[in-house]
């Protein structure tokens, strides 16, 4: 999720302002100067991305595999009941942390085999009298994709325990006292393993920052959300058209989601292929090369199961502690498509890796999170802490700060980057009337495909600069026009207003 063209300096500077303001103002105030300083110190600092879903969705696992190290533990320890930030650093280092400040060195162990890393929480010496309670972890890695954004694992949102389903939600949607604090994240990526009534209640909570109408919404939630179809290999019980029927299932839940405007995009990701192929070794390739070897109803019978495929019993050309390994680390359906990429003509790991990943679905996830996220990290992180500032104002009232809060909110409501993402989530719902290629077109120039103006204006990376001016020209007067349609609804109408503003700043950027 890397921070790319289309960035927006001037929201970010005009926060840093108005937040300058407001410190100024309630200087004598101890507890809203220390959460305005916590929103200046935000809008310098990596974008914020939560992994958020239910119990078992496969949110570490998805951690690693974007990350492409193994640095998030994925059994169910205590460590997966609370919050983890992985943050980059220059050396690894796990801290805990208490509510009161108080901290402790976690101590990390490497399992054997295929086992990842365990973080142990039981014998930590706090810089404190007394034993603590943890309240959330901080992880520092030297990962190139941690340099511009900080991921943080939740707890599962559906935990036997409330307690520690509300760790994430109190992170996410903070309410009551909490509420004026800066959001913990700037955007989330929502991982679905079936599309529950507890999933969209969630999600319409986290959502009514993208959805709001006026200026601060109801909840300050995080303005970007994009579901992810988890664990998508095992919808189609490891079968070798697994990913298909994930994407049938993705497409399902994007149309619901859609009609409700609650995720910019859903996508469907085998997270354990993912990683395995990013870490694919040596060995395991040549246990496939091996088993590629073997009579294709020879393998079938074998892969009915995990279990019977490690059986000593079972004869293949490799060992049954190897194969135990490649099932807990790929799964069935790695397994099944490793063979056949090999069967199909793949001769190296390197070759098999990319493919591999390819069919994982992260890449795709990876070009989503870049467009939605990394290429609008400004305007996200601008916009969490506007949403801080603007409830601080409100909490605290009777100081010169009273005059700031008007701008505040009018940013809220009428940054037009703010705008499309909001749109970017409710262009599929019952809303919108528009043909579905006006809609593909709608969508494009509202930044769905990247944010660089070629990429808005759907034409190559070389278009000469007059083409492009003449494509954002004709778009700013087509959807002009559609706006002022007399049988346009009102929302329809601010939608095609939108694409136009998104027209003209594209021109706005083009030299000439």
């Amino acid at each position: 999720m890397r921070r790319a063209g289309g960035a927006a300096p001037g929201i970010v500077a005009e926060a840093h302002r108005l937040i300058g303001a407001a410190r100024a103002a309630l200087a004598t105030e101890p507890r809203p100067r220390a959460m305005l300083a916590e929103c200046a110190g935000r809008l310098d600092q990596p974008l914020r991305v939560a992994l958020a879903g239910s119990l078992k969705a496969g949110k570490s696992t998805l951690l690693n595999s974007l990350v492409g190290q193994d640095i998030a533990p994925t059994d169910a320890t205590e460590c997966t009941r609370v919050v983890t930030w992985y943050r980059y650093g220059s050396t690894p280092s796990v801290t805990a942390h208490a509510g009161d400040g108080a901290r402790a060195n976690v101590v990390v162990r490497r399992g054997g085999g295929t086992h990842g890393l365990t973080f142990d929480l039981d014998r930590l010496a706090w810089n404190a009298p007394a034993p603590r309670e943890v309240d959330h972890l901080e992880v520092e890695w030297p990962a190139a994709a941690l340099a511009d954004t900080t991921i943080i694992d939740t707890p599962g949102t559906s935990s036997l325990s409330r307690e520690v389903s509300q760790r994430t939600a109190r992170l996410l949607t903070p309410e009551g006292e909490q509420s004026i604090a800066v959001p913990g994240a700037d955007a989330v990526v929502y991982l679905l393993r079936r599309l529950d009534a507890a999933d969209v209640r969630f999600l319409e909570r986290v959502g009514a920052g993208t959805t709001a109408r006026q200026g601060v919404s109801e909840v300050p939630g995080p303005l970007g959300v994009v579901g992810v179809v988890s664990r998508a290999d095992e919808i189609g019980a490891g079968r070798i058209d697994a990913l298909h029927s994930a994407r049938d299932v993705a497409t399902r839940f994007a149309g619901e989601l859609e009609r409700t405007g609650l995720c910019q995009a859903v996508i469907p990701v085998a997270g354990l292929l993912a990683f395995a192929a990013a870490t694919l070794r040596q060995q395991e390739y040549a246990a496939f090369e091996a088993l590629a070897g073997v009579p294709v109803d020879e393998l079938s019978a074998a892969l009915l199961s995990a279990d019977r495929f490690a059986r000593p019993d079972v004869a293949l050309p490799v060992v049954p502690e190897l194969r135990a390994q490649l099932a807990e680390r790929f799964g069935l359906f790695g397994i099944r498509m490793a063979v056949t990429l090999i069967r199909l003509g793949v001769r190296d790991s390197a070759t098999l890796a990319a493919e591999l990943t390819t069919r994982s679905g992260v890449d795709e996830l990876r070009s989503v999170l870049d467009v939605q996220f990394g290429q609008r990290a400004d305007q996200l992180k601008a916009h969490s802490a506007l949403t801080a500032l603007a409830r601080v104002l409100t909490a605290y009232p009777g100081s010169a700060a009273d005059a700031l809060l008007p701008r505040v909110r009018t940013l809220l409501a009428d940054v037009h980057g703010f705008a499309e993402l909001r749109l970017l989530g409710r262009l599929r719902t019952d809303e919108l009337t528009l043909p579905p290629a006006d809609l593909a077109e709608l969508h494009r120039l509202i930044g769905g495909s990247g944010v660089a103006p070629h990429l808005r204006l759907g034409l190559p990376v070389d278009a000469a600069l007059s083409v492009q001016r003449d494509q954002a020209v004709a778009a700013v007067r087509k959807w002009r026009a559609r706006a002022r349609h007399p049988l346009a609804d009102q929302f329809t109408s601010t939608a095609c207003l939108t694409a136009a503003r998104s027209a003209e700043g594209t021109l706005s950027l083009l030299p000439g």
